[in-house]
């Protein structure tokens, strides 16, 4: 039996042909190993601690092990009764990340000690060429685990990277050093660097057996793990997370797959429908408004099917009112389904937003990804999770496999990092984790520049970049482009509006190159919070990103591909293109802007080659014409390129009749025109309609669709001696903007255009105004009765999103200065009123809206079909 000072070592000596030779500590090692070693020590009191050193240099100083349960105290009066070794070879391939296919050439030691009261438990210990891990496993129960010993002990002076600790990760990483970091909380992952090699922290095959952890700095170099939970919940025999050092230079701690490596391998036999790709995503691009607007969603369809872009994200608001209230009736009347469809004949899939309160349950997941399934959705976004607790690592549990079954891909927002959650779930494309594109604040270049080395490490993460219209963006153009490589993520969410990236047509083409799913990544250079250049090969040729943080300079960036002659076809800062031609090991160099950068793909030169562009997948382009007079619609299509089996007329909504014969064309080649005209007979209902005239045809093996809409103006048909007063002449004024006619209220910010709806009731005609506003209409004593709907239009609740502040008004009536009625105040939330006053023998009728209270904020006010009986 060895003393309680017995030390021991493991190291892999050799990797050849498939042998693993484990070496002792101090042995002469001749076999060309050079990744970490592990010591591990039990001193005299029975404590454990594990060190770990690389080519003789100290990376973690002697560390405390051990765990702590309500039964047993597992971290000291320990004993060693056994230790034996094995190799751990695997191969898997993922559908996203660094690299598709993947080898794992790993030595586990497995360490057996028993605690005085003769409870015991397995230490395993696993080393790599880039790593070293290590996970307590328990045969059985002792209660629930109340805390780990386990600690990371870092050299004093070593250059840190740090990001304090959130439940939903989003805080910025700052460099510090291991010692002189504040004494508080921190999350996964930290990275040091000790002398020249780093050390990345974080943990690995983190689920619902166990509790996410974070790092508490206790001072002098001291990091130690914390559990979300005050108790872990075990029942049987427990494996807990893994504590994982990523060890090596700064290309080893950038490409490692460590993270992966360590985690429990696929639970999908079927991977086949899971597909990496770009996503047009439209919170930042249109805001709220986009998440509440079919048309916007159609436009964001319509760039992505041109640039080849294979899915559009709906985010949030899709299932709440114009109020911003949640929509208790959005499974059934939802219009996401006529997105997909659209979406669908132009070779695009959706995806949609939906908050983790709308699948928290077995009930809500069944019935809800079922649902998700049959409207033909592609992938969700599940937003709001935020925690680390093992409850919440059990629904992570739970909804994986759930989606998978409906062939639903994932992205987490507000959620917890991918602790080699893609490897075990492929289905899992990204996770936000991040102090990302969206913030508003605390977003530089530095911290940029520091995420490749520190949370993308980790697995893939959504920065959404791209946000080419946000005045907090500290990136130039050609930085921010390059963050579509600089960044590894299975959907990368661009964040652009329409016009931003046609305004930038080298970012846009080079976006429209870009894939998101990688068969090799290698840094070519950086530094943490100072630069990151990365070079990624999809195929055969290699996509590189570079970032830099500071001021202008000239770059030169070692071309570390594969050998030979290489064309680089380059964007740099000020979104110019241009050509090189280097060799493999040659350096490009690039003059860079303040917080400037470039983006670039290589591919093999040979004669003539001019470009590293390769054709890209789009819709055919063509074009539809429609216009309508009354109920009259006519429309013209014609295509650019040949299409067949055409298909040509207005898609019109249920209830509604068209006249007239589709038109129909076997080929249609370039230069043909077909046009057609139909009459439209809708039902009794009232307002705009946007009816779209749609071409349906053929273009190769794809049945794809092109449309125009038109909008047709359907209102109440009055008894004879009534009149709609928006079609009286009137005087006065509306408080913001001009009176709208038929139309609600959209105020300055040009979202005039709007039919005018209450409660989502819509109308056909009527006024819209604004408080403070009073306008007048000359009756002359010849009518009788003023009726009208009256309330605060929805379209304040585009406000109401924004700014949680909604319109108040109160609505007055007078004839010639006397009130004939003053209603009480209204708000956003208040149902319509209905005004039916007697108005005989009234020369001037004066229509007033007064604020209600909160100083004329948002206060869109509707006379909805307002009239007059006269003879």
């Amino acid at each position: 039996m060895p003393t309680p000072a017995t030390r021991w070592a493991v190291t892999i000596s050799a990797l050849v042909a498939g042998l693993v030779t484990v070496l002792p500590a101090n042995a002469d090692d001749r076999s060309g190993y050079r990744g970490p070693v592990a010591d591990v020590t039990l001193d005299g009191d029975g404590r454990i601690s594990l060190a770990v050193s690389k080519a003789g240099q100290s990376i973690l100083l002697p560390s405390p092990v051990g765990i702590t349960t309500e039964q047993m105290d597992l971290s000291k009066g320990l004993k060693l009764l056994r230790r034996s070794g094995k190799p751990v070879f695997e191969h898997y391939n993922t559908k996203s990340g660094k690299q598709g296919s993947r080898t794992v050439a790993q030595m586990e030691q497995r360490y057996t000690f028993e605690a005085a009261g003769g409870a015991r438990f397995d230490l395993l210990v696993r080393t790599s060429h880039d790593g070293v891990a290590y996970r307590y496993s328990l045969p059985r129960s002792y209660g629930a685990i109340l805390n780990e010993a386990s600690a990371y002990k870092v050299p004093p002076g070593s250059a840190a990277w740090l990001a304090k600790y959130r439940r939903d990760y989003e805080n910025p990483f700052l460099q510090t050093t291991s010692d002189g970091a504040e004494a508080t909380e921190y999350m996964h992952p930290a990275l040091f660097d000790v002398g020249g090699t780093y050390l990345h922290i974080t943990e690995s095959d983190v689920d619902g057996r166990h509790s996410g952890a974070r790092l508490v700095h206790e001072g002098g170099g001291l990091y130690r793990i914390k559990y979300w939970d005050e108790k872990v919940e075990t029942g049987g025999p427990v494996q807990t997370a893994w504590r994982t050092m990523i060890i090596g230079d700064l290309a080893t701690v950038a490409q490692s797959t460590l993270v992966d490596d360590l985690a429990t391998p696929s639970k999908l036999r079927d991977t086949s429908w899971i597909k990496p790709g770009k996503v047009f995503w439209s919170w930042l691009a249109g805001g709220r408004e986009a998440g509440q607007s079919l048309s916007m969603q159609k436009a964001y369809v319509d760039y992505a099917a041109a640039h080849g872009w294979p899915y559009v994200l709906v985010d949030a608001g899709w299932y709440f009112d114009p109020n911003w209230d949640y929509d208790p009736s959005w499974e059934t009347t939802s219009w996401i389904p006529q997105l997909v469809d659209y979406a669908r004949a132009r070779g695009v899939q959706i995806q949609t937003w939906v908050h983790y309160d709308e699948l928290d349950t077995v009930e809500e997941q069944t019935r809800r990804l079922a649902l998700f399934e049959r409207w033909g959705v592609a992938g969700l976004k599940i937003d709001f999770m935020d925690s680390d607790s093992q409850q919440r690592f059990r629904w992570y549990d739970q909804i994986l496999p759930a989606a998978a079954r409906h062939h639903l891909m994932i992205n987490f927002h507000g959620s917890t990092l991918p602790h080699g959650i893609q490897r075990t779930w492929p289905n899992v494309m990204t996770m936000e984790a991040v102090h990302g594109g969206e913030k508003s604040s605390n977003l530089n270049t530095t911290h940029l520049t520091a995420l490749p080395f520190t949370r993308n490490v980790s697995g893939s993460m959504d920065y959404t970049p791209m946000a080419w219209h946000r005045p907090s963006r500290p990136t130039s153009d050609a930085h921010e482009l390059a963050l579509a490589v600089v960044f590894e993520s299975g959907f990368q969410n661009f964040a652009g509006q329409i016009e931003g990236y046609q305004a930038r047509p080298e970012a846009e083409r080079f976006l429209d190159q870009v894939p998101t799913a990688w068969d090799e990544t290698r840094l070519l250079a950086g530094r943490p919070a100072e630069s990151a250049v990365f070079a990624r090969r999809s195929g055969e040729r290699w996509f590189i990103g570079g970032g830099f943080s500071g001021a202008a300079r000239t770059v030169s960036v070692p071309l570390n591909i594969p050998a030979g002659k290489w064309l680089v076809d380059m964007v740099r800062d000020g979104l110019v293109r241009e050509q090189r031609v280097l060799r493999s090991g040659e350096n490009l160099t690039v003059d860079v802007v303040k917080d400037g950068g470039f983006a670039a793909i290589a591919c093999r030169w040979r004669p003539g080659i001019r470009t590293c562009d390769e054709p890209v997948r789009t819709v055919p382009d063509t074009t539809v014409t429609a216009t309508s007079n009354g109920f009259e619609v006519s429309g013209k299509f014609s295509a650019t390129t040949v299409v067949n089996d055409v298909t040509f007329a207005p898609r019109v909504p249920a209830g509604w009749t068209v006249t007239g014969p589709a038109i129909k064309a076997d080929r249609l080649r370039p230069g043909q025109e077909i046009s057609g005209k139909w009459t439209l007979k809708p039902p009794a209902e009232y307002g705009y309609f946007d009816i779209p005239v749609v071409a349906a045809f053929r273009s190769g093996a794809r049945r794809l669709e092109d449309e125009q809409t038109t909008r047709i103006h359907v209102w109440k048909p009055l008894p004879a001696g009534w009149s709609y007063l928006s079609d009286l002449a009137f005087t006065g004024s509306s408080g913001d903007g001009p009176v709208e006619l038929d139309l609600a209220n959209g105020g300055p910010a040009a979202r005039d255009g709007r039919p005018i709806a209450i409660r989502r009731q819509n109308y056909g005609k009527g006024l819209g105004t604004h408080a403070n506003a009073a306008i007048s209409f000359a009756l002359d004593g010849r009518c009788t009765q003023f009726v009208a709907d009256v309330g605060v239009d929805d379209e304040a609740g585009l406000d109401v999103a924004r700014q949680r502040v909604g319109g108040t008004v109160s609505f007055g009536v007078s004839g010639d200065g006397s009130s004939l009625v003053d209603t009480e105040v209204l708000g956003v939330r208040s149902p319509v009123k209905s005004l039916q006053i007697n108005v005989t023998g009234v020369r001037t009728l004066t229509l007033r809206v007064a604020d209600g209270g909160d100083g004329t904020q948002n206060d869109h006010a509707s006379w909805a079909d307002a009239r007059v009986r006269c003879s």
